[in-house]
Order: C-alpha cells, then sequence, then structure tokens
C-alpha cells in the first residue's frame, strides 16, 4: 500500500504540474448547494486559507473539503472561495461544523475552530493531538507539524509549504496557492488515515498483558531513567548558574527567562466584613484545606460540607521501595 501511495503521490505532483482545472468555486449558490450533499457524508477531511492572519482581522478565505480519502487525484477535493461571504460561512457552520453525525477532520482544529463554529463545533478530529498521544518512543518526531507527519508516515516527499504565508486576501488567487489548497487536504487525509493504523497497532488489552514482561521492561527503563534524570538535572543546573555568573540571557542553545509569580492574599475576616458591609454576593465554594479544617475544629459540623473522594493510583516498582 505504501509504494501505492508514494507513485500516487508522485503521478498527483506531475498532474498539477501539467494539469489545472480542479473545482474551485465562487458562487454562493453552488458552495450552499455543495454543502447540502456534504450533510450526507460520514468524514469530510477539512483545512482552511486565512487572509490577513497575522493581524487583529483575520479574515476565512478559503474552506477546502474532501470527502473521499482513497482519492489522490484531487478530483474529490472542492475549495470554497469564501472571502467576504458569511452567508456561505454560517450554513456551512450550521449544516457541517455543528453536525454531530459527520466527522470533520482538520490538523491543528484549534485554529480552524475560529473561523468554523469554534466550540459549537461538534464530532471534530483533530491530526496533531492524535499525534501527540502516540508516545514519542513509537513516533519519534521533532514536531508535529502537518509535513512532517506526512514525511515520516506517508513518505511524501517535496511538500512545499511556502504558499502557507502567503496573501490569501488576494483575487484572483495565484495558481501556486491553489494547488498548495488542494494537495494539503489530501496529504491530511492520508495521515489521518496512518494514524488511525498506527494507533490500532499500538492498542493494548490489559487482560491479555505479559505483566513479567512489562515488569522486567519498567525496570530496565527505571534504572536508565534514573540515571538521565540526575544527569539532566545537574547539566540544567550548571548552565542556569553559568549563564547567570555571565550575565547571559541566550546562547546558540538556551534561553534563560525570568518570571515572577504574583500571589494575593487577604485575611478571611476582611471578605466577611465586605460581605457585610457592602452586600456582595460571594456564595461560591472554596475547598478546606487540612489547615482551615483544624482551625473550624468541631464547628465544621454545623456547614454544609460537600465531601467528594476520588482514587489515583500511583505505580512503584518493588525495587523503589526496597532502596526507600
Amino acid at each position: 500500500m505504501l509504494t501505492w501511495v508514494i507513485v500516487t503521490w508522485l503521478l498527483l505532483s506531475n498532474f498539477f504540474r501539467e494539469y489545472y482545472s480542479m473545482p474551485y468555486l465562487k458562487s454562493a449558490d453552488e458552495m450552499i448547494s455543495l454543502i447540502a450533499k456534504y450533510t450526507k457524508s460520514k468524514t469530510l477531511w477539512l483545512d482552511t486559507e486565512v487572509a490577513d492572519y497575522d493581524t487583529r482581522n483575520p479574515r476565512l478565505s478559503l474552506i477546502q473539503v474532501l470527502h473521499d480519502s482513497s482519492d489522490l487525484t484531487g478530483e474529490s477535493v472542492y475549495i470554497l472561495d469564501v472571502l467576504e461571504q458569511p452567508e456561505v460561512v454560517s450554513e456551512f457552520i450550521d449544516k457541517i461544523m455543528i453536525n454531530s453525525d459527520l466527522e470533520k477532520v482538520f490538523h491543528n482544529a484549534k485554529y480552524d475552530l475560529r473561523f468554523l463554529g469554534k466550540n459549537k463545533a461538534k464530532n471534530v478530529t483533530c491530526t496533531l493531538e492524535m499525534a501527540k498521544k502516540i508516545p514519542l518512543y513509537i513516533l519519534p518526531l521533532s514536531n508535529y507539524k502537518l509535513k512532517t507527519l506526512a514525511r515520516s508516515l506517508c513518505h511524501f516527499q517535496d511538500i512545499d509549504k511556502q504558499q502557507q504565508t502567503s496573501d490569501w486576501g488576494i483575487r484572483p488567487l495565484t495558481e501556486s496557492q491553489i494547488e498548495y489548497a488542494y494537495l494539503d487536504c489530501i496529504i491530511l487525509a492520508q495521515v489521518h488515515l496512518r494514524l488511525l493504523e498506527l494507533m490500532q497497532e499500538i492498542k493494548v488489552d490489559p487482560d491479555s498483558e505479559d505483566l513479567n514482561l512489562l515488569g522486567a521492561r519498567y525496570i530496565e527503563l527505571e534504572e536508565q531513567w534514573k540515571l538521565l534524570k540526575s544527569e539532566f538535572e545537574h547539566l540544567q543546573e550548571r548552565v542556569k548558574q553559568a549563564m547567570l555568573a555571565q550575565n547571559l540571557s541566550e546562547t546558540p542553545h538556551f534561553k534563560l527567562n525570568n518570571s515572577q509569580r504574583t500571589t494575593t492574599k487577604v485575611p478571611f475576616s476582611e471578605l466577611v466584613r465586605l460581605v457585610t458591609t457592602q452586600n456582595l454576593d460571594l456564595d461560591f465554594e472554596i475547598p478546606l484545606t487540612k489547615d482551615i479544617q483544624n482551625n473550624l475544629g468541631d464547628n465544621i459540623q454545623q456547614l454544609a460540607v460537600d465531601v467528594s473522594k476520588t482514587n489515583s493510583w500511583r505505580l512503584t516498582s518493588k525495587q523503589a521501595e526496597t532502596e526507600e
């Protein structure tokens, strides 16, 4: 399958260079009609391009949609030109984004959702978050950018991201911009499928785990981790002290940041006085720490106390317990 993906990718790249006539919609009527068809889909792979993204007033320029993940030709990708067409964006949000029966796949969904429904959006999958959930030793990447995932998981090469920061507010868009917009959805779908496969591969049944095998590996890594952690913390402190002594805030490898934490405290009696004299509504729950409970003594029984208990599990190796 992987070879087929690589070959198809090469053919696709040539296809875009030699022939250009993909679905690019500008008419509001055409886009709203297409949105209605998409409501019957099970999954959509989506991307957006934003004009004036680095200003206080970014504007949604394009919505790219792919409904068939097996299509590497780009024929199933539609680009909706929604710049200055808020009625189309509203229709997309109402019919697609809020539809809980329709899965929407993005990369770094938090960014796209700023323009497409925000917290009203339902059934959203983010490939960035999916990748982060896979342990680093299984997916050893320097970052989780879509380009990085595409190269590592799908072996896509020559992915040009230069157009990402181009001017998406100009009209007409350049051919390079539109080609970039099409390819991003295709790349996203393939990365999503590979992440699903990888998550399925690492999924284990706790009932059938070999605890002897896991235990032996755990102890082995625990010993290595103690040594690494000790050296890491020692080096960290040496670097910090050296930079302070040499009056350096930055080196080729490090930045030394200074932060201050401000803590605001007030005697409880002052709050009581304020509530009494100003008639303020401060009826909210506060956690009763052990110190507060001790100070209250038997008086705590006169309060409407809500007690909740939670269980937390901490794994400790027997070897570590013996050493302690």
